[in-house]
C-alpha cells in the first residue's frame, strides 16, 4: 500500500498541533491572545491590591501558584487536552456541521427561489462591515443556545460535566470539554454563522469577506484578547456593561455550584441572549465561590478515561431510568 508523502505530512501535523497549538491563530491559547490575558490580569491584580491595600507581589504569587496550576484538576485539563486533542481530530472533527458548508446552502436555496444575483446588492465595504458584524452575533447565538441546551437537556447535561467537573480553572479549562459537548458547541455556532454567511453570499453575489484580526474574524479575534480570562480566578467585571456584555467573572460564575449561581450565565460574548432566556446573574461585587458539580463527585473526575467515559456511562444509565438528571 502506497503511503503519500502529504498523508504522512498530515498525520504528523495532527500529532504535533497540541504542542505548539499556541503559533496558531485558531486557537484560544494563540500566544497574542495569552499574552493579552496575562497583561489583563497583571493589571487587574495591581488595581486590586492598591485599590484593598494587598501586597501585589503576593496577589501575583497567588494567582501562580501551584494550587491552581499543578492542582489534580489543572493536571487533569493538561493530560485531557492532549489526548482529546488528537482523538478528536482524528475520530468527531467530521460530525460537526460546517459553516461553510451551511453557508453554501443557504446561498444555493436563495439562489433557487429569488433568482441568481450577478451584481452585489450593496457596496462592497457596506456588506463587509454587516457581514462581520451579523455572523459575530448570530455565532455568538448559536453557541449561546448549545449551551444552553447543555445545561437544561439531562440528557446533555451528563456530557457539559465534564467541563464543569473542573475544581480549578486556568485557559486549559477551556479544552475539558466531552467530544460530544465540542460536537454539539461547534455546529450550533457554525450553524447561526452558516445561515448569515449564505444571506451574505447571496446579497454579495458570491463575493464577501469579513474583517480580521490576528488571522481570524475581527470581533472574535477581540474577544479572544479577554477570553482566557473566563477560566481563571482574576475577577474582572465590567459593571454595568455586565447587562450588555457576558464579563471574565460572570463566566466564573458560571462555573460555581452555589444554589444562585447554577444554570447563570451560559452566554459567551453578550449577556442578553443570558436576559431573555431568564439565566443572567449580574454580581454587585467580589463573590467568592466553590468551583465544580457540587454532587458529591468532586475530585473524583481527574482522570482522563473517566472524563471520556463516566458522561457515557450516565447518559445510558439516564436513558433506561436508572439515574439521575
Amino acid at each position: 500500500m502506497d503511503i503519500s508523502l502529504e498523508s504522512i505530512m498530515q498525520v504528523g501535523q495532527r500529532l504535533t498541533r497540541p504542542f505548539v497549538a499556541f503559533l496558531y491563530g485558531d486557537t484560544i491559547i494563540y500566544w497574542p491572545y495569552l499574552l493579552s490575558a496575562a497583561v489583563l490580569a497583571v493589571g487587574v491584580t495591581l488595581i486590586t491590591a492598591r485599590g484593598t491595600g494587598q501586597n501585589f507581589m503576593g496577589a501575583i504569587r497567588l494567582q501562580l501558584s501551584p494550587g491552581i496550576w499543578w492542582s489534580d484538576s489543572t493536571k487533569a485539563d493538561y493530560r485531557y487536552y492532549v489526548v482529546n486533542a488528537l482523538v478528536f481530530g482524528m475520530v468527531f472533527a467530521p460530525f460537526i456541521i460546517a459553516s461553510e458548508e451551511t453557508g453554501q446552502r443557504i446561498s444555493a436555496w436563495l439562489s433557487s427561489w429569488l433568482g441568481h444575483r450577478d451584481t452585489p446588492l450593496f457596496e462592497p465595504l457596506t456588506i463587509r462591515v454587516a457581514y462581520t458584524a451579523c455572523f459575530f452575533i448570530a455565532y455568538d447565538l448559536g453557541r449561546f443556545l448549545a449551551h444552553w441546551v447543555q445545561h437544561m437537556v439531562p440528557l446533555l447535561w451528563q456530557f457539559h460535566k465534564v467541563h464543569h467537573s473542573a475544581e480549578k480553572l486556568t485557559p486549559m479549562t477551556s479544552y475539558r470539554v466531552h467530544p460530544v459537548d465540542l460536537i454539539l458547541m461547534a455546529s450550533g455556532g457554525n450553524i447561526f454563522g452558516g445561515v448569515v454567511t449564505g444571506l451574505f453570499y447571496y446579497l454579495g453575489a458570491g463575493h464577501v469577506t469579513i474583517y480580521t484580526f490576528l488571522g481570524t474574524h475581527l470581533l472574535i479575534g477581540i474577544y479572544n484578547l479577554i477570553g482566557n480570562l473566563r477560566h481563571s480566578h482574576v475577577w474582572l467585571d465590567y459593571g454595568w456593561f455586565d447587562y450588555i456584555f457576558i464579563s471574565p467573572a460572570q463566566h466564573q460564575i458560571h462555573h460555581s455550584y452555589l444554589a444562585r449561581h447554577i444554570n447563570k450565565n451560559c452566554g459567551f460574548a453578550f449577556a442578553f441572549w443570558d436576559a431573555l432566556f431568564g439565566t443572567l446573574y449580574v454580581p454587585k461585587e467580589k463573590e467568592t465561590f466553590p468551583l465544580g458539580l457540587g454532587d458529591g463527585s468532586d475530585g473524583q473526575w481527574h482522570k482522563v478515561g473517566r472524563l471520556y467515559g463516566w458522561p457515557v456511562t450516565m447518559a445510558v444509565r439516564l436513558i433506561m431510568g436508572k439515574g439521575d438528571a
